[in-house]
C-alpha cells in the first residue's frame, strides 16, 4: 500500500461527500476510500481516483474490515438521512442510520486509534428562538434528526475524555451546489425547485414562505471540513459553518428562477409543516480557527448549479416507502 496517509469518507457519493472528496484529492490531503449504501447518492459521484466501497455505516461488522484493511488516519463522517421534516415520521429508521450508524464509527475509531473523526452535525440541533445560532448556545432540537445530529456530538465530547480520540464537528446549514440529489422531494430545497422548473411544475412551498435560511454554497465550506483533522487548534470543538445572510423562501425561489432563466415560473404554497420558522448562525468561532472564509452570494452560486442541473437533466428517486409513523405526514410526501 501507499505510504500516503488514508481517510474515510462516509456518504462519500452524496451531495457534500462528492464535493469534499474531489478537494482532498485535488488538494493532495489523502487517499480517500469513499463508503455509502447509496440510498441518496450516486456511483457516479465519486471520482476513480478514490476507492469506493457500497455498505452502510449500520454494518459494524463491515466497518471493522475496513478500519483493519486501511488503518485510517482519518473520518469524515458525512453519511446520514438529512431529512428534518420527514425524521419524525421515520423515527426507528432515523436514530438507525443516524446515532447507532454514529456509534458504530466511533467505535472502529477508538479501537483503530483514528487520529481526527470529524462530523458533520447540523443547525437543527437549535431549534427555535435561538438566532443567530452561536456554538455555546444548549442544544434544543425540534426534530429527531437534531436529536440524533446532538447525540452523535455528546458521545463524540464522552470518547474524547475517555479514549483520547480527537474530533471536529461542524455544522453546515442549508448547502447547495454541483452533486446535489435533485431528485429528493424531502430534503434540499434548491434543488426541490430546480427540479420542478425542469419537469414544468410549479413550484412549491410549504406555509407562507417567509421561513428564513441562510443558504450556503458547498465549495465555501470544502476548506475547514478538508483540513480540520490537521488543525489543531479545531480539535475537540464545535463550528457553525456556512452562509451568514438569511432569505425568505420566497425570495429563493425567485432567485431560482432566474438562475434557472424562468423568472416567471409559477410557484404553488401547501399547507404549513412542522419546521423552525428562522434558522440562520453566527461564524466567529469558525473565522477565528480557519482564518476569513469565502461567502458566495445567493445569486452567484446558484449559476454553476443551475448550469449543472441542466446538464443533468431531471430527476427522480424512490418515494420512502417506508412510513413508522403517518399521522400528520404532509400530503405531498404521501
Amino acid at each position: 500500500m501507499s505510504t500516503q496517509k488514508t481517510a474515510l469518507v462516509t456518504g462519500g457519493a452524496g451531495f457534500l461527500g462528492a464535493n469534499l472528496v474531489r478537494y482532498l484529492l485535488a488538494h493532495d490531503v489523502y487517499h480517500v476510500v469513499v463508503l455509502d449504501n447509496l440510498s441518496g447518492g450516486f456511483r457516479d459521484n465519486v471520482p476513480d481516483d478514490a476507492t469506493f466501497v457500497q455498505g452502510s455505516i449500520t454494518d459494524h461488522a463491515l466497518l471493522s474490515r475496513l478500519f483493519d484493511e486501511y488503518a485510517f488516519d482519518a473520518v469524515y463522517h458525512l453519511a446520514a438521512y438529512a431529512a428534518e421534516g420527514l425524521s419524525h415520521f421515520i423515527r426507528r429508521f432515523n436514530y438507525t442510520n443516524n446515532l447507532i450508524g454514529s456509534v458504530n464509527l466511533i467505535n472502529e475509531s477508538v479501537k483503530h486509534d483514528v487520529k481526527c473523526f470529524v462530523f458533520t452535525s447540523s443547525i437543527a440541533v437549535y431549534g427555535s428562538n435561538q438566532v443567530p445560532m452561536r456554538e455555546d448556545m444548549p442544544p434544543q432540537p425540534e426534530d429527531p434528526y437534531g436529536v440524533a445530529k446532538a447525540a452523535v456530538e455528546m458521545d463524540l465530547a464522552i470518547a474524547h475524555d475517555l479514549f483520547g480520540l480527537n474530533y471536529v464537528v461542524f455544522r453546515p446549514h442549508n448547502l447547495y451546489g454541483k452533486y446535489q440529489n435533485i431528485g429528493d422531494k424531502y430534503r434540499n430545497v434548491v434543488g426541490i425547485f430546480m427540479n420542478q422548473i425542469l419537469q414544468g411544475k410549479p413550484m412549491t412551498i410549504f406555509g407562507d414562505g417567509e421561513q428564513q435560511r441562510a443558504f450556503s454554497y458547498v465549495e465555501d465550506v470544502l476548506g475547514p471540513i478538508a483540513h480540520a483533522p490537521a488543525t489543531e487548534a479545531a480539535h475537540n470543538h464545535i463550528f457553525n459553518i456556512g452562509a451568514s445572510t438569511p432569505y425568505t423562501v420566497n425570495t429563493l425561489a425567485r432567485k431560482v428562477a432566474e438562475a434557472m432563466g424562468a423568472a416567471d415560473h409559477p410557484v404553488i404554497h401547501l399547507d404549513t409543516r412542522h419546521e423552525v420558522k428562522i434558522a440562520y448562525s453566527d461564524h466567529t468561532a469558525v473565522q477565528h480557527t480557519f482564518g476569513p472564509l469565502p461567502e458566495t452570494p445567493l445569486a452567484e452560486g446558484l449559476q454553476p448549479m443551475a448550469a449543472w442541473v441542466r446538464a443533468v437533466g431531471a430527476r427522480t428517486t424512490p418515494k420512502f416507502e417506508d412510513i413508522e409513523i403517518d399521522r400528520n405526514l404532509p400530503p405531498s410526501w404521501r
